[in-house]
């Protein structure tokens, strides 16, 4: 399994970040790759994706979300991959907003990608783009979605 983490300071407050983070439909508006998202429910998401005419669909599932702090996902089906978004308020007005990413590649044509940096420059162009896109709103986020999910009990 690779495991990629990019971080970008973006010029909004924690809230602001965290919750545009949590409209998950928006997501394809900053992630390439993303063609699709919907929100099963509070917790179930299933995802369209196209990476370099490789198209997927899967589920992941929302295992931890604290409001202006963490939110972390794991693949049900398709896909494996995990990861966690987390949000550190820097001051009044900026954030640092990481991802962790871990990725299983499948078949030789994405173990080759994840051995060239592909998800690497993936995952750091998809914060680059967040980044532009919270900050060219203002500072006015798309929504938001509050409420808290407790990480999993071993």
């Amino acid at each position: 399994m690779s495991t990629v983490t990019e971080s970008v300071d973006v010029n909004v407050p924690v809230r602001t970040a965290y919750n545009q983070w949590t409209q998950f439909e928006e997501f394809p508006r900053f992630m390439s790759g993303v063609t699709e998202i919907r929100q099963l429910d509070s917790t179930m998401t299933h995802w369209k994706t196209d990476i370099d005419g490789v198209k997927r669909e899967f589920d992941a599932k929302i295992t931890e979300q604290l409001p202006d702090e963490r939110v972390a996902w794991t693949s049900v089906e398709g896909s494996k991959q995990a990861g966690v978004v987390t949000f550190h308020r820097l001051d009044e007005t900026h954030t640092r907003v990481t991802c962790q990413m871990d990725f299983e590649p499948e078949g030789i044509v994405e173990q080759a990608g994840d051995k060239l940096g592909f998800l690497d420059r993936q995952v750091k162009g998809d914060m680059k783009r967040f980044k532009e896109f919270i900050e060219s709103r203002g500072g006015v986020e798309t929504g938001a979605w509050r409420g808290e999910v407790d990480r999993p009990q071993p």
